[in-house]
Order: C-alpha cells, then sequence, then structure tokens
C-alpha cells in the first residue's frame, strides 16, 4: 500500500493549526455569551481579543512570506494563548466558566498549544 501523500499548504488556512485556533475563538465567543453584561467590555473583551488573536498572527505570520517572521508571528500568537488560558483560568476561580464549557476550552487551548509547539519547533529548522 502506497504512503498517501500530505496535502500541500498552499494559505494559511491549510494550516491545521489555524484552523483548531479559529474554532478555538469560536468556542470562546460562545462561552463568555452569557457572562454578566457588566463583563461585556472587560474581561470578555480581552478573551475574545486574545482568542481571535491566536489565529490572526497564524495567518498574518505565513503572510508575511519570510521564515524569520513567521516565527516571530508564532511567538505572539503563543503569547495569546497564554493570555487567554491566564483569562480562563480567572473565570473559573469566578465561577463563571465551569463544567463542559470550562473543560471544552481547556482542552481546545491545550490542543491549540501544542499544534503551535509543533510548528514553532519545525519552523526553526525549516529555511526559506
Amino acid at each position: 500500500m502506497q504512503a498517501k501523500k500530505p496535502t500541500p499548504i498552499r494559505t494559511y488556512r491549510d494550516l491545521i493549526l489555524w484552523q483548531k485556533a479559529l474554532a478555538l475563538a469560536q468556542d470562546v465567543y460562545h462561552a463568555t455569551e452569557g457572562f454578566e453584561s457588566a463583563e461585556k467590555f472587560g474581561l470578555v473583551a480581552q478573551m475574545r481579543a486574545a482568542a481571535i488573536s491566536v489565529a490572526s498572527n497564524v495567518a498574518e505570520g505565513f503572510g508575511r512570506g519570510r521564515q524569520a517572521e513567521f516565527r516571530r508571528f508564532l511567538e505572539i500568537a503563543r503569547g495569546s494563548l497564554f493570555e487567554l488560558q491566564t483569562q480562563g483560568e480567572l473565570c473559573r476561580r469566578l465561577g463563571w466558566l465551569k463544567g463542559a464549557a470550562l473543560e471544552g476550552l481547556r482542552s481546545r487551548t491545550q490542543e491549540v498549544d501544542r499544534l503551535l509547539s509543533g510548528l514553532m519547533r519545525a519552523a526553526k529548522k525549516r529555511n526559506r
């Protein structure tokens, strides 16, 4: 049996990392919909901005076309991911995130972190 060739990556949309990061942002939007209205311009806005920043920085870094810049934007994306994880932990401590919503976000952020770490390692080895 012949091994299947991997699909070539032509745009940032082909990156599994970008796809999962965008799904994470969508999950964050849904998870924060029920938060107190007083938080709409506080923690909710920060969480949503951090979440979309992950996917956005992956896309922007890819679009720059240079490996060094791509790595730099992946580092920025990772910082945003850690920011989101911290905000999620605060929401857990405040009792705003619990149960399936909390576990779903934790699982998704861990998955994105693994993919991001792997791509960062690969990008360091690769020269454009």
